[in-house]
C-alpha cells in the first residue's frame, strides 16, 4: 500500500532536481533571516568591543525589513519543500541505516523548528504573544538551532545537491546509467528506495494490488504550474506586507501591522505613554533632564534645551517587528550635550527613560552613535512639539538603531567609563 501511496502521489513537480531547487531558495531565506537577526540582536545586546556602522542611516531599517520579509517568504517556500518531499513518508523500509535515520531525525526537528520560528516571528509583528516563554531569548536561541540543522541536513543531502544543482546533472551521467536510475525511479516512484524481494516483496505487491485499497488517482502538477504558484505565493505575502517597511510598496500593505503615515504626528506608535504609565512624569513641569560623565553633572529643563543650538535630522523610527516611517527630528545633538560634561570622546552612554519597568527602560550607546552628528536628544517631530505618545519631553534618535533603542521620555543620560 506504500508504494501505490507513492504513485498516487507522484508528480513531474516531486523530484529531487525541484526539491533542490525549492531548497535553495529556503536555505538562502533562512540565512538572510540569520545574518540580519544576528546584527539586530547585537545591536541590542553587543558584546564589550562591538562597534557598529552608523550609515547608511538607514541601514537598520533596510536589514530588519529584509529579516521580516525573508521570514515571511518563508512560508510559502517552506510549504512546497514540504509538498515536494510529503511522498517520502511512505518509503519502504522507513529507516534503511542509521544515517537515514539522522536523516530523517533532522528533517523532523528542522521542519517543526521552522514552523515555530517563523510562525512567533510573524505573531510578533503584530505585538501578539500567545505563549508563556519570552520570545526575544527563543527567537534567538531557535535562530541557532535551524542555522545547525540546516549545515547537518546539506552535509547528509549534499551528493543530491551537488547531483541535482542544475539542470546539466542528469545529463552528464553516462547513457547506462541514466537508463538504469530512470528504471529504477519508474519502479519505486520516488527516491531510490527499493521494492523488497522474496516472500516480503510478493507479499507488498499482493497488498497494493487489492483493489479495496488502491487511492483514486489525482492528476500530477506540472513542475511549471508549481514553481508558478510558488512564486505567486511568495510574491502576495511579501507584497502585501513589505509596505511597512518600503515606501514604494506603501500603498499594497494590506497585511502588514503598521501603516505610514497612521499614527500621531504621522507616525505610528509601538509603545504608548499609558502602556508605559509615564503620562503624568512625562507631562510634569518639573521635568529635568540630568546628564553626568565622571563627577560633572547637569540638569536641563526643556525651555533650556530648546535655547541651544537645533539640528534638524531626516531618520527612520525602525523597529524589529519590521516596520519603519521616515521622519523629520529637531532637537539637539548629543555630542553637544556631552561636550557640556566634559565626556571622554570613547565614552559610551546609558539612557534612561522616566519608564518604571521594561526590558528597555535603560539602554546603551556606543561612542560611535553618541558622537555621530545626526544622533539627537530630539524635541520635536515633524515640525511640531513632541507628541507624549512619541517621547514629549524629550527622546533620543539615532542613526542606524533599533527602535526599542531609541529611548522614549528620557530622564537621565549617563557617561559610562570603561
Amino acid at each position: 500500500m506504500m508504494y501505490e501511496a507513492q504513485r498516487a502521489l507522484a508528480s513531474p513537480a516531486r523530484n529531487p532536481r525541484m526539491a533542490v531547487v525549492i531548497g535553495r531558495l529556503l536555505g538562502i531565506a533562512f540565512i538572510v533571516c540569520f545574518g540580519t537577526g544576528l546584527y539586530s540582536h547585537f545591536l541590542q545586546e553587543p558584546l564589550p568591543w562591538m562597534r557598529f556602522p552608523t550609515r547608511p542611516a538607514l541601514l537598520y531599517q533596510f536589514s530588519q525589513g529584509t529579516h521580516i520579509i525573508a521570514g515571511i517568504a518563508c512560508f510559502p517556500l517552506l510549504l512546497a519543500k514540504l509538498y515536494i518531499v510529503f511522498p517520502d513518508l511512505f518509503q519502504y523500509p522507513p529507516v534503511k541505516s542509521f544515517l537515514h535515520l539522522l536523516e530523517r531525525a533532522s528533517i523532523a526537528l528542522f521542519v517543526g523548528a521552522s514552523l515555530v520560528q517563523i510562525t512567533i516571528g510573524l505573531l510578533n509583528t503584530y505585538q501578539w504573544y500567545p505563549w508563556p516563554f519570552p520570545f526575544r531569548e527563543v527567537h534567538y536561541a531557535l535562530g541557532w538551532v535551524l542555522i545547525g540543522l540546516l549545515v547537518l541536513h546539506i552535509g547528509i543531502k549534499l551528493p543530491i545537491i551537488t547531483r541535482f544543482w542544475n539542470r546539466r546533472g542528469d545529463a552528464e551521467r553516462d547513457d547506462d546509467e541514466h537508463d538504469a536510475t530512470v528504471a529504477e525511479d519508474e519502479a519505486v516512484r520516488l527516491w531510490g528506495s527499493r521494492r523488497p524481494s522474496g516472500v516480503t516483496g510478493r507479499l507488498i505487491a499482493w497488498i497494493d494490488a487489492t483493489p479495496a485499497l488502491k487511492p483514486t488517482a489525482t492528476p500530477a502538477v506540472s513542475r511549471r504550474g508549481f514553481l508558478t504558484t510558488v512564486g505567486v505565493a511568495c510574491a502576495a505575502v511579501v507584497g502585501l506586507t513589505a509596505g511597512q517597511t518600503f515606501a514604494p510598496l506603501d500603498a499594497l500593505n494590506v497585511f502588514g501591522p503598521r501603516k505610514k503615515g497612521v499614527g500621531q504626528q504621522g507616525v505610528p506608535v509601538n509603545r504608548t505613554a499609558e502602556e508605559a504609565k509615564v503620562t503624568a512624569s512625562a507631562l510634569a513641569t518639573g521635568w529635568v533632564l540630568t546628564l553626568t560623565a565622571g563627577d560633572v553633572e547637569r540638569s536641563f529643563s526643556r525651555t533650556e534645551l530648546e535655547s541651544m543650538p537645533q539640528t534638524e535630522v531626516e531618520l527612520p523610527i525602525a523597529c524589529v517587528e519590521g516596520w519603519s516611517q521616515l521622519a523629520v527630528w529637531r532637537g539637539v545633538r548629543l555630542s553637544d550635550l556631552a561636550d557640556l560634561v566634559a565626556a571622554d570622546t570613547q565614552a559610551s552612554f546609558r539612557l534612561t527613560s522616566l519608564e518604571e519597568r521594561g526590558s528597555f527602560r535603560q539602554t546603551e550607546m556606543g561612542p560611535e552613535y553618541v558622537r555621530d552628528p545626526l544622533t539627537l536628544v530630539a524635541l520635536e517631530l515633524n515640525g511640531e512639539t513632541l507628541d507624549v505618545q512619541h517621547g514629549y519631553p524629550a527622546r533620543m534618535i539615532a542613526p542606524g538603531r533599533p527602535g526599542v533603542l531609541q529611548t522614549k521620555w528620557l530622564s537621565r543620560i549617563e557617561a559610562i567609563t570603561a
